[in-house]
């Protein structure tokens, strides 16, 4: 009966805040598994395409507190033995993984599996397997639900970058030695939109992209960060969760770029998107589905 009753209050406070309005009632710090799961399954009978269910996901992580090390690869990992699954607090890769995660499921089962999915390669989750790098790992193991869309949103504005990935120089960092199955050092090049142009971005910009500030100085990491795009009354909003208010935000956009810009710490942005085949109303990906998309 609790949850029954926890589940219809749900109902009703979906509806009360108009799916996606400027600010969800609801609150995942505030939500048991068994109330995510029955949001799921309710969502998903709606008519939503993946960026709209982004959307309605994202409203009802802000305000939540940041953490950097809000998740890891579970209790019984050898290494980073944080959750999994993480709704009390969150960071900015792990709030993008999560709201993905999400908009493409419709049941706590299913969410909890297309997480790993998207976080590790092949699913397989672990240390060595988890898609740490933004542009060089985790774009590029999620290319079966998202297109890197920075040249097709900056045109001729936009630029490259390239830099050398070590895998083992990071796992050495964490004091790792045995390098089994790890991956060689790797040349890797990135488009990016340089800062400058930022402020003429915004008509190509939709909302659920997700970007990527790219550091100025580094010479073997591309992404500082990972952030939201959405369209709200017409202008873009940024949605992140950052260490610089320590909890999960809107900025809108222009203010976000002023600030972005004063910063010699970046360069500029990339940007993915959720594929075109992909972002239809009422699509769901089931986990079993996932190798079969990343065959196409």
């Amino acid at each position: 009966m609790r949850i029954l009753f926890g589940t219809l209050m749900i109902i009703a406070g979906l509806i009360l805040s108009g799916f996606g309005g400027d600010k969800a009632k609801l609150k995942f710090t505030e939500m048991n598994r068994y109330q995510i799961d029955s949001l799921l399954t309710v969502t998903a009978a709606k008519n939503m395409t993946v960026t709209g269910r982004m959307r309605l996901y994202s409203d009802i992580f802000l305000d939540m507190p940041y953490n950097l090390i809000c998740a890891g690869d579970g209790a019984d990992a050898l290494y980073e033995t944080y959750p999994l699954v993480n709704f009390d607090e969150t960071n900015c890769m792990v709030f993008c993984e999560h709201v993905l995660a999400l908009s493409i499921s419709d049941s706590w089962d299913n969410f909890f599996n297309n997480l790993q999915q998207i976080r590790y390669k092949n699913g397989v989750i672990g240390m060595r397997t988890r898609n740490h790098y933004t542009m060089a790992d985790w774009l590029p193991e999620n290319s079966w639900l998202l297109d890197d869309v920075t040249r097709s949103v900056a045109g001729e504005m936009t630029r490259q970058v390239t830099r050398i990935i070590s895998h083992q120089k990071f796992f050495a960092g964490k004091g790792i030695t045995d390098m089994r199955y790890v991956s060689p050092d790797r040349k890797v090049t990135i488009d990016y939109i340089p800062k400058a142009y930022l402020q003429d971005i915004t008509g190509s910009l939709q909302s659920g992209d997700i970007g990527a500030l790219i550091f100025a100085n580094k010479n073997d990491i591309f992404s500082a960060h990972m952030f939201m795009f959405f369209v709200r009354d017409g202008k873009v909003i940024t949605r992140e969760s950052s260490s610089s208010k320590m909890t999960t935000f809107d900025t809108p956009y222009q203010a976000w770029v002023k600030k972005i810009t004063a910063s010699d710490r970046y360069i500029g942005i990339s940007v993915m998107r959720v594929r075109a085949d992909i972002d239809k109303p009422g699509k769901i990906i089931l986990p079993w589905e996932v190798n079969g998309l990343r065959k196409q």
